[in-house]
């Protein structure tokens, strides 16, 4: 654990996040009592949800009711494990991110289905997400009508999403990009 000025900085795993109910717990990697994740930490982030089993990387603070996440540094996807069987998933790699993000909006997501569908601007069709997509992403559930950034490829039935990423996320990255081409 690193000491700044607004708490300790803290590594561990998501234990579970629900959307719904607005907040979760960490388990962090030197042990300790669970750490408290709140929605609006996470959103200040520029996410809405969070992948269970997920690495994060947090600034926490012991207060009277327990240890709470301040601030999220940096979240990591779950690593690949024994996730949902979809046949496209098989051509989703490693290679996929350095495909172009495109910016959508998601038109409804179900994660008790295990899926949904975004609208990329200025395209017809749909794109579609599968929730272990999702969860790779680093992710746990969307919401309608949510911005992100879709990184798609051409699968067996049409377009589908290889990574997804929070559009406040999506545009740092950018923001990275053309300050390193500068």
């Amino acid at each position: 654990m690193n000491d700044t000025d607004f708490g300790k900085v803290v590594s561990g795993h998501v234990k579970w996040f629900d959307p719904t109910r607005g907040f979760g717990f960490v388990v962090a990697d030197d042990g300790g009592p669970d750490i408290l994740l709140h929605a609006n930490v996470l959103r200040n982030f520029g996410q809405s949800s969070v992948a269970d089993a997920a690495a994060i990387r947090l600034i926490v603070q012991s207060t009277e009711r327990g240890v709470q996440a301040v601030e999220v540094l940096e979240i990591e996807p779950p690593a690949p494990g024994a996730g949902a069987v979809l046949e496209d998933l098989e051509e989703v790699g490693e290679e996929n991110l350095d495909l172009p993000l495109e910016p959508a909006r998601v038109k409804w997501f179900d994660k008790g289905k295990g899926f949904g569908f975004a609208n990329v601007f200025g395209r017809p069709e749909d794109v579609f997400i599968h929730i272990e997509v999702l969860r790779r992403s680093g992710l746990a559930d969307l919401m309608p009508g949510e911005a992100v950034g879709l990184r798609v490829i051409e699968g067996r039935r049409g377009r589908m999403a290889a990574h997804v990423t929070a559009w406040d996320v999506a545009l740092r990255e950018a923001e990275r990009e053309v300050a390193v081409d500068a």
